[in-house]
């Protein structure tokens, strides 16, 4: 989807591309939990990932955790990179940051879509998630239309509770600046639900602090399709393709997944793992 949380410090940062200062190597703690291990001789590679996803692309000091991050350091490795200098990518400035050769890819809940191939590059998809619920863990929401009258919440500048809204008018939508104010809020029973990509909602959900309050519900009600974006026409586009296609075929994916957003995530099995990730430069 287009939208995510943008944090107005990271976003100013991001307009001069000045962001390879922030990033930080795939040493030290991140590593030692990491599913996918460097080889000990080989180039290194910058990786553009979120800082602030729960279970997908986190940065707790200077370790880097999450599903993207796995897959980001399992990619890098069938490819033989021996370092990774991890990057933070908001949302607005990804395809700047691959223009720009900031990063070498980004693998940061980046759907592919028509719009965003016109610019960038994509290999994948590597992962297929949908819109969907978080309710708390004794909610009796179980689809779309059960949220009438109730506060649904998304950050601001999203489209998904407008996409609700078209199926049930009659919810209250609830505006916050991220995603971590409205896991807080929906955890604290001052909202109904939130709204986003299951597997962000997901990354959520398998957070300690919200395990025993939380649930995904209704399923998932759109397809996308995340992938790894490079730079417009890169030479690397196939190799990127293979690698995540190695990383689906020999039970890294599946660890990954498991590892950071549950072993009860229950992701599209239809849709998932990916059948054939494609080069799309």
């Amino acid at each position: 989807m287009k939208y995510r949380a943008i944090y107005a410090a990271t976003a100013a940062a991001a307009l001069g591309l000045g962001l390879t200062a922030c990033g930080g190597s795939s040493g030290g703690s991140s590593a030692k939990d990491a599913v996918c291990k460097l080889p000990d001789k080989g180039p290194s590679v910058k990786i553009g990932i979120k800082y602030d996803q729960p279970g997908l692309g986190l940065k707790d000091g200077d370790k880097y955790t999450g599903f993207d991050v796995d897959i980001a350091r399992c990619v890098a490795a069938e490819m033989g990179y021996s370092k990774v200098t991890f990057v933070e990518s908001p949302s607005p400035q990804r395809e700047k940051m691959l223009a720009a050769g900031t990063v070498k890819m980004i693998v940061a809940t980046y759907s592919i879509t028509p719009e965003r191939l016109k610019e960038v590059g994509f290999a994948g998809p590597y992962f297929v998630a949908g819109q969907s619920l978080l309710v708390g863990k004794d909610s009796k929401i179980n689809s779309v239309k059960a949220l009438s009258g109730k506060k649904v919440c998304s950050v601001t500048g999203s489209t998904s509770v407008d996409n609700l809204k078209k199926e049930q008018p009659k919810l209250v939508p609830q505006k916050y600046d991220t995603y971590s104010a409205c896991a807080e809020a929906l955890a604290s029973g001052s909202i109904d639900a939130m709204t986003t990509d299951d597997a962000i909602l997901a990354g959520y959900a398998n957070q300690p602090q919200y395990k025993d309050k939380v649930k995904l519900a209704g399923g998932t009600f759109s397809e996308e399709n995340y992938g790894i974006g490079l730079k417009k026409g890169s030479a690397d586009c196939n190799k990127v393709a293979a690698a995540i296609k190695k990383t689906l075929d020999n039970g890294n994916w599946k660890k990954a997944l498991e590892n950071n957003l549950g072993a009860d995530y229950k992701y599209n099995k239809d849709l998932n793992p990916p059948k054939s990730p494609s080069c799309k430069a």
